[in-house]
């Protein structure tokens, strides 16, 4: 234990000694949390929007007028014909017009129906389907108001049946995308973090020649190891602090369950980090090596682990190779921790393959480095 305590304090020296990496240790973490967690957001506003009124009525205008209450649309100009408003859309000016024909209202009065034209920009699917769902509302919404107005005397009798859904909406009442955002985040940053400076101190070592110096001493291997890695789980326990300050103090993201019970997790699963980290640094000889393959990996593991698209939304095949992500249950367990309030036993099945995936990675880690004697 003296031998991994002298081992521990020198890791702790050599860490505050580096001025390249108290950057990273401190500010990375703050800007990545507090920049990522506003901009990361699937969340459609100010959409540029344009309307061809071929009509000039009443009933055109007050369909317009609608556009122009909501908060999601920012209604730009009004063109006098088709062939403009797909030129500007063609420009990136508009994102969506809506062209009224002509005799609309006419039409509404006589026939009691009538057709519109929408034409979204469907570069990016997503944004262009939560866009039709905007137009649809707010036109269904004119749609049910017109049909009062509208309504002769001898339909007065007849009473327009009404169905009314009074939405419950449980663990995020106020639909803040950032209460959903910021969990996830945070699992970034303590991978991030973590993954990198224990790769790229081992590899740093090879560097400037004190590795071998080490191996040529009575060291156990075991306890360089231990020593090596035992103060980036210490880091990654305060990144895990500063997260959560953050996202209580700035975000205001509930906290409904148990922090020692997210704790606990956390450290099972920067135990499966830092094994990666170990096993890279022995393959690697230089910190642009280590840096470049944890990038490789880390950036895989994000995109496939639920933390920006949901998995149930990926093909099968990108679904199965999700259960070999670890970064998907850490995920999975702060979302259902900290906006469920779940327990030890919701959050079980998470912690049995976290810590599969830990003792995996750190006995390959530990097979796979070699210490000279």
């Amino acid at each position: 234990m003296k031998t991994i305590r002298y081992i521990i304090q020198k890791e702790f020296k050599q860490i505050f000694r580096n001025k390249g990496m108290l950057p990273i240790i401190f500010v990375l973490p703050l800007l990545q949390l507090i920049i990522l967690s506003n901009a990361a957001t699937f969340e459609v506003k100010n959409i540029k929007f344009a309307y061809i009124d071929n009509d000039h009525s009443a009933s055109s205008r007050a369909l317009i007028d609608k556009f122009e209450a909501s908060t999601y649309f920012d209604v730009l100009t009004v063109f006098p014909s088709e062939t403009q408003a797909s030129s500007a859309m063609l420009k990136g000016e508009v994102d969506v017009f809506l062209e009224i024909p002509s005799h609309f209202e006419r039409d509404l009065q006589k026939n009691k129906t009538a057709s519109l034209g929408v034409t979204i920009n469907a570069i990016d699917g997503a944004a262009a389907g939560v866009e039709n769902v905007y137009v649809t509302q707010i036109v269904q919404s004119y749609n049910k108001q017109i049909k009062t107005d509208l309504m002769q005397v001898s339909d007065a009798q007849i009473q327009p049946v009404t169905i009314t859904s009074i939405p419950l909406f449980w663990y995020n009442e106020t639909l803040n995308y950032k209460t959903f955002m910021v969990p996830g985040i945070l699992v970034l940053l303590v991978t991030m973090i973590t993954l990198f400076l224990s790769g790229m101190n081992i590899v740093r070592e090879k560097e400037i020649g004190t590795l071998e110096q080490i191996n040529v001493t009575p060291i156990k291997k075991s306890q360089f190891i231990i020593g090596k890695l035992f103060p980036f789980w210490v880091i990654g326990m305060g990144l895990l602090t500063i997260g959560l300050i953050i996202a209580k103090l700035i975000f205001n993201v509930p906290m409904i369950g148990d922090l020692l019970l997210m704790y606990f997790y956390t450290s099972i699963y920067i135990l499966v980090i830092l094994g990666m980290g170990l096993f890279i640094s022995n393959f690697t000889d230089t910190q642009q090596q280590a840096m470049f393959i944890a990038w490789f990996f880390t950036v895989i593991f994000i995109l496939m682990s639920g933390l920006f698209t949901p998995i149930e939304s990926m093909p099968g095949w990108a679904q199965t190779l999700t259960e070999f992500n670890p970064i998907k249950y850490f995920v999975e367990v702060m979302r259902m921790v900290m906006l469920k309030g779940s327990g030890f036993v919701d959050i079980l099945p998470q912690l049995v393959k976290t810590l599969v995936y830990a003792i995996i990675m750190n006995g390959l880690a530990v097979w796979s480095y070699k210490k000279t004697t």
